[in-house]
């Protein structure tokens, strides 16, 4: 199967020339995720559990869109701006995948989109 594109309103558009996620009908690569309203609102003044929250639900989104779930992500990429709020993300994040959680890597990113204090990208299978 040739590379798909994946598009849903029930999570931000697109601003700028990517995808929300990708696909090859086997494994599922999302674009990284922030507090950004479907709508379009942006969250950035949230503190970092609301903000988390956000981001997580804008990738079961996309996942969904392409036909996969927070379930089957083989790994995600969690992106701070300030590494000092890893430990009130993870207990968020920690509710999303209680059981048998995905490989993660988290660092402290020099500036996120839209003053954003996260952003979640994962990568995952198709169910």
């Amino acid at each position: 199967m040739s590379k798909e594109t994946v598009h849903t309103d029930d999570a931000p558009p697109a601003a700028g020339a990517y995808s929300q996620a990708t696909t090859d009908g086997d494994l599922v690569f999302t674009a990284g995720q922030i507090a950004l309203t479907p709508a379009g609102e942006a969250l950035s003044s949230e503190p970092i559990e609301v903000q988390t929250e956000r981001a997580l639900e804008n990738l079961e989104a996309v996942l969904e869109a392409a036909g996969s779930s927070l379930d089957d992500v083989l790994k995600t990429t969690v992106y701070l701006a300030d590494i000092d709020d890893f430990e009130a993300m993870n207990e968020v994040y920690a509710g999303y995948f209680e059981s048998d959680p995905p490989a993660r890597s988290a660092v402290q990113a020099g500036g996120l989109p839209l003053g954003m204090a996260v952003e979640i990208e994962a990568v995952a299978t198709t169910s």
